[in-house]
């Protein structure tokens, strides 16, 4: 238990007692469910208040060898279970950076911030899997703390963990936290131009190269021109780390 409470600290502290409206919830938990039946990500939601996990989807890729029922009893023990030791310090430092930046955060603007940072679970083969986690606010208290949220997983297009990256639905920025600096950097987000999204788009539906030619009326050099450029713009190396880094980010 002592191991698991330092996934808490007292910047986002949702006591027993704590002044929350209950009716915001409604039944909340059958949405999630057919979210989770209609997606190859998996799907989890954190109870900050009894702090463990009040729901956990099917899907294997978050289980390492575990039915989800387990996983839900497991909580926070999970990851000291299936997680590499120095991710999981990793994750507790992330954990309180995120609430600390979320102190600064207006109540009213709580619900629009997400976070996203990728870590290895070691699967039932004792194999590294690199995920990333995306985690937003569902549920507020009264004060403003975070009394549910929902996160999701998937498998990350990075190459080694880290890449925390904190955003707001709708606005021109990112938060990137440095974990070595401990500190977090305004940077700008990144926008495709509207050739480098009709080729991406055209690629993620499954066409070639001479294919996405003929649809645009370019030529497949030029088509090789805007992919090339679009790689440096995202720092990839392939139209499938293009794809996955679209998808991760919301560029499609």
């Amino acid at each position: 238990m002592e191991e698991i409470n330092r996934f808490f600290n007292d910047k986002n502290e949702v006591s027993r007692d704590a002044d929350i409206d209950f009716s915001q919830s409604g039944d909340y938990l059958e949405a999630i469910k057919a979210l989770s039946r209609t997606t190859y990500q998996s799907l989890y939601v954190i109870n900050y208040q009894t702090r463990g996990f009040e729901y956990v989807s099917d899907n294997p890729l978050f289980l390492c060898g575990k039915t989800s029922e387990e996983v839900k009893e497991l909580g926070y023990a999970f990851y000291f279970q299936n997680v590499k030791p120095e991710d999981v310090e990793m994750l507790i430092k992330i954990n309180e950076a995120g609430f600390g930046f979320y102190e600064t955060i207006p109540v009213e603007e709580r619900k629009m911030y997400s976070i996203s940072y990728d870590f290895n679970l070691i699967n039932s083969k004792n194999n590294l899997i690199l995920v990333n986690h995306k985690l937003t606010p569902m549920f507020l208290t009264e004060e403003g703390q975070v009394w549910k949220a929902l996160c999701v997983v998937s498998l990350s297009s990075n190459s080694m963990s880290g890449n925390v990256v904190l955003s707001k639905e709708g606005a021109d920025e990112v938060w990137k936290y440095d974990l070595i600096e401990e500190k977090w950097e305004k940077n700008e987000k990144i926008k495709l131009s509207s050739r480098e999204f009709e080729i991406l788009s055209l690629y993620a539906s499954g066409m070639t190269i001479n294919e996405i030619a003929g649809k645009l009326f370019i030529t497949a050099d030029t088509v090789k021109f805007h992919r090339k450029k679009l790689f440096e713009k995202i720092g990839v190396n392939n139209i499938a780390e293009a794809l996955a880094y679209a998808k991760t980010n919301k560029l499609l």
